[in-house]
């Protein structure tokens, strides 16, 4: 076995492994389109998340019109990057949808971490950047995407093949790691 085999402990390679350690937030993109297909994947992708009671809470705006892009730039500080972006998606919670009380987030959340996994091993990147749980955020969004009174938009993530290499970072901390006790 492997070093490789070893560290996924199926015999298989550790692409999976490779893209988790090697994703970045990308905040700057070329002005290439994403073909229709590769939009379809990710939102493959983010729906095949695990949710509580298998519940699947969301929905997703898939945005490319640049005019929207433009309008959604400024409904939160942190969203500069949008403009420039070959396309974006709004994920939302539908809280008529929710049979575990609660824990649409942590199900929306699993949704988006899987658009940003699946967008960096597609060659795209991504950024997710936050709508819940800021209200002045919540509001804004709700008003500019028509969102019905049950629908929380939760994250937007702007997608586009990247325009910057972000630096390699190593995160593991092994004094964080406690094992059977604290």
């Amino acid at each position: 076995m492997t070093g490789t085999d070893q560290m996924t402990g199926t015999g298989q390679s550790s692409d999976l492994i490779s893209t988790i350690l090697t994703r970045r937030s990308i905040r700057s993109f070329t002005a290439q389109p994403i073909p229709p297909e590769l939009l379809t994947r990710l939102m493959q992708a983010a729906m095949s998340a695990p949710s509580a009671h298998n519940e699947q809470p969301w929905h997703f705006i898939l945005i490319t019109d640049k005019a929207l892009l433009k309008t959604a730039s400024v409904l939160s500080p942190h969203m500069a990057m949008l403009p420039s972006a070959a396309a974006a998606i709004l994920v939302c919670a539908d809280k008529d949808l929710e049979k575990s009380p609660g824990l649409w987030s942590m199900d929306c959340a699993a949704a988006s971490q899987n658009i940003l996994l699946a967008a960096h091993s597609s060659g795209l990147g991504a950024v997710w950047t936050a709508i819940y749980p800021r209200q002045d955020r919540i509001d804004g969004f709700k008003a500019a995407f028509n969102l019905p009174l049950s629908v929380i938009p939760f994250a937007m993530i702007p997608l586009g093949y990247p325009a910057e290499t972000p630096a390699k970072q190593d995160r593991f901390k092994a004094e964080r790691i406690h094992f059977d006790k604290w």
